[in-house]
């Protein structure tokens, strides 16, 4: 057994100050108070001095780290991404690559899971490949803008299989459906997303019976309505924001340019602790950095100037959420681990509970990552 003392346990709605938590076959076994719970003879004991520890973080949409994307380099990724606290992540897929390009680098990535270094793999955003082609990075290209063709994406759904967890679609797409209900054959536990789109609230609400739940980084890649001269319309980020069962994915920079720091605030309060996802959004460019931007560090750039995600952990995300927004540690911890393991039907992580696969993270006050753990193992 191992016990970890002197820890600030975050849960899931409330602190535990000054607590122990056990770990037995990789599992959280029991956790208190030090004051009232006796350390077991024969414990090794890891002595966290005072850090806060919370759930190992979940980042469900990235393409990559540490200057690679994860088809180049999928080891390289993971392996940073753990240093940084998180213990889960799925790599994003965009839309720039064809068929072939696409089975090539989940084949590859299929592989990085089976090796030790890739063990917080846990399978597959797919950012595309239907999207609105009016949107995005690199749009330029995007092989994609044809139809819908059951002969171009068959293959990547077979491939992908019950490992594709989240599928990034835009509603509006002629044909989308046949694409939904054929990706759900391959895994009916996968997720859908509104994703790139212009769609309006119809046609996003008319998915959701087919797993519909997340919005793509809430915000950005979305299409304005407007109804006549002068009037605002309903599109995208009010549906959102508007339907319960839709999860808010956020990129959180550190000067609100993903999102702005009063939009931050207002979603949080429109949609709720509960329904809010942080991702990173990584991805590799190297484009200028424009006048109006300069001295940003975590956010890039593609060479037609578009903003191309970030170079964010989840981590720094937590904490500009804070500084943005006035939340809690135990709020973005929610937003970074018990959120995104909720809308993945992931049931044996994301909270310090017992019972629970003990992934966890030991930060400072800033979310400054001190310790990870990945089953229990010091990493």
């Amino acid at each position: 057994m191992l016990a970890l003392i002197h820890a600030e346990l975050v849960l899931h709605d409330h602190f535990m100050p000054e607590a122990v938590l056990f770990i037995e076959d990789g599992i959280i076994s029991g956790f208190g108070e030090m004051r009232t719970t006796p350390i077991p003879d024969g414990c090794e004991i890891i002595d966290l001095k005072g850090a806060y520890l919370g759930p190992g973080m979940i980042d469900i949409h990235t393409h990559g780290a540490d200057g690679v994307f994860f088809p180049e380099d999928p080891l390289r990724a993971a392996r940073f991404f753990l240093r940084h606290g998180t213990t889960t992540v799925l790599p994003a897929l965009y839309f720039s690559m064809n068929t072939a390009q696409y089975v090539e680098a989940i084949e590859k990535i299929k592989l990085a899971m089976q090796q030790p270094d890739g063990k917080n793999i846990a399978g597959f955003y797919m950012e595309g490949p239907y999207l609105n082609p009016k949107f995005g990075c690199d749009k330029e290209h995007n092989p994609w803008k044809g139809p819908v063709a059951k002969e171009n994406y068959q293959p990547i759904i077979d491939c992908a299989g019950t490992l594709a967890r989240v599928w990034a679609l835009a509603p509006e797409r002629e044909n989308i459906l046949q694409f939904v209900l054929d990706a759900k054959k391959a895994n009916p536990e996968a997720r859908f997303t509104v994703a790139h789109s212009e769609a309006s609230p119809q046609q996003i609400e008319a998915l959701m019976p087919c797993g519909l739940c997340i919005g793509t980084h809430h915000t950005n890649a979305t299409g304005d309505r407007f109804r006549y001269s002068e009037t605002r319309g309903v599109c995208v980020d009010e549906a959102v924001n508007y339907n319960r069962d839709i999860f808010a994915e956020l990129i959180c920079d550190s000067r609100g340019i993903h999102v702005d720091p009063y939009m931050l605030r207002l979603v949080r309060r429109i949609k709720g602790d509960d329904r809010i996802i942080l991702i990173s959004d990584v991805y590799v460019a190297d484009g200028p950095v424009p006048e109006e931007f300069a001295g940003v560090t975590d956010i890039n750039f593609d060479h037609s100037g578009e903003i191309a995600g970030s170079n964010l952990t989840l981590e720094v995300a937590c904490r500009n959420m804070m500084k943005h927004t006035g939340a809690s540690m135990v709020d973005v911890f929610n937003y970074a681990s018990y959120n995104p393991a909720r809308v993945l039907g992931m049931t044996d992580r994301g909270e310090i509970a017992v019972g629970k696969r003990a992934d966890l993270v030991a930060v400072d006050h800033r979310m400054n990552v001190q310790k990870v753990f990945f089953k229990g193992e010091l990493q």
